[in-house]
């Protein structure tokens, strides 16, 4: 076991093992945070946190369980005596069929991960921040993930918008309850993103990557690094009078009123874009 050390800024992230969970480990990391990668693949979490190398952590945690989250939360404040920052980012993807397909387990399970989850890992991590002996304002900050699905409608995908409607609604609650004991509690609302999972439907047809990029108005998916620059910022000493908002990382999709037509084309590669310090060619 690691000696703790007092001095440095904590945070966890769930769902960390892949896409805008890595990413945002990896920029908190770089912020000078020490990690815990929380996933359900213990394996594919063990190796990130190798990959950042020393002092971060990799622990197996199923968002869904009480008991499971509340083993990986005291894992990591026995490790390093500290819990500056949550981010809720566990998540899985949802039923396809027509709704009167569907079937109530998925469904359910999908509101479990998503909903469920987030408010486990809150209320467990809450309870550590709210003992913290630190000045007013300054006992840390949770970035919940919601979604474009948190406020418009996606066909046949009811419970993701149940879900990430629900996470916003828990986001501006708690950012209610607990502002004044000095804990910030925020969301990201991405739109679509260039995730493996993303780029796996692509290959198979599932997605339409053309008809995303031209729908969203700066023409292009995110890179999971785009979103993690918002979620690093929210959770940042620099978003310090920033609570219960909800800030919209979607290239302007749910901005957008007007027909399709009025869109004009777009001249980066189809789905894809410059994110910040990247190239836009093809990799």
């Amino acid at each position: 076991m690691q000696q703790n050390d007092t001095a440095v800024a904590v945070a966890i992230v769930t769902g960390a093992a892949d896409g805008i969970g890595w990413a945002t480990a990896q920029r908190l990391a770089a912020d000078g945070y020490h990690v815990a990668l929380l996933d359900l693949r213990a394996e594919a979490a063990q190796a990130r946190a190798a990959e950042l190398g020393a002092p971060h952590l990799a622990l197996d945690c199923d968002v869904t369980s009480d008991a499971s989250v509340q083993a990986a939360v005291a894992e990591v404040l026995a490790r390093f005596g500290r819990i500056d920052a949550l981010v809720n980012n566990a998540g899985i993807g949802d039923q396809s069929e027509a709704t009167v397909e569907q079937n109530t387990q998925a469904f359910d399970r999908v509101l479990a991960v998503h909903l469920r989850g987030t408010f486990l890992m809150s209320q467990s991590v809450a309870r550590v921040m709210l003992q913290a002996d630190r000045e007013y304002g300054q006992r840390g900050a949770i970035v919940n993930l919601g979604s474009i699905a948190s406020s418009i409608g996606l066909p046949s995908r009811n419970a993701y918008c149940a879900a990430k409607a629900g996470v916003l609604g828990m986001t501006r609650a708690m950012a209610s309850e607990w502002a004044r004991a000095g804990i910030r509690v925020n969301a990201v609302a991405p739109g679509y993103v260039r995730t493996e999972l993303v780029l796996a439907l692509e290959r198979q047809g599932a997605l339409d990557a053309a008809g995303i990029a031209h729908r969203t108005p700066l023409g292009r998916m995110a890179e999971p690094a785009e979103i993690a620059e918002a979620i690093a910022f929210l959770a940042s000493p620099k978003a310090s009078y920033i609570t219960g908002a909800v800030l919209p990382v979607d290239g302007g999709w749910t901005a957008f009123g007007a027909t399709e037509s009025q869109l004009p084309a777009t001249d980066l590669p189809v789905g894809r874009g410059c994110a910040p310090s990247t190239s836009c060619e093809e990799k």
